[in-house]
């Protein structure tokens, strides 16, 4: 399992990142608080406070490759703590 923080600044970013995230055969959620969507789902995102950094839960161990796919948006997380 891989878990990271993510930031997803625009409505742009969350499409992109949909895409993304549709590409892949497993599992991915998003965790805000107490809610937890498809990451799959542009509806679902868009249904998250996408004000904060959120955590994306992907279900697989042996695809790093979506840590790459996914840096942009982590590294806004880590701005966005500083």
């Amino acid at each position: 399992m891989i878990e990271k923080k993510i930031f997803l600044k625009t409505l742009d970013d969350v499409k992109n990142f949909v895409g993304i995230m549709a590409t892949k055969p497993y599992d991915v959620e998003l965790l805000s608080g107490k809610y937890v969507v498809n990451a799959k789902s542009v509806m679902g995102v868009l249904s998250l406070d996408l004000t904060s950094p959120i955590t994306i839960v992907a279900n697989t161990d042996t695809d790093t490759a979506i840590l790459e796919e996914i840096e942009v948006y982590t590294n806004a997380a880590m701005a966005m703590a500083k």
